[in-house]
């Protein structure tokens, strides 16, 4: 997913792509473990695009935060 894609993506969206993130990387770990994973580059990936929404999310946070202000 690029960082184009994310900027998109609505907050309830985000929030859901970032679970999905996680399980992903918690799959991809798992079968790494046991042997069954043939692609390593495979992880390093999904990390980027976990940083890539929550990096989104963080700066929405801030924007609204200096909103309020």
């Amino acid at each position: 997913m690029k960082q184009a894609d994310v900027v998109k993506l609505k907050d309830d969206k985000l929030k859901e792509a970032l679970a999905n993130g996680r399980a992903e990387l918690f799959n991809l770990r798992f079968r790494l473990a046991t042997g069954q994973l043939d692609d390593t580059t495979k992880i390093p990936a999904v990390k980027k695009d976990i940083a890539r929404v929550q990096t989104e999310i963080r700066a929405r946070e801030l924007k609204a935060e200096k909103e309020l202000q």
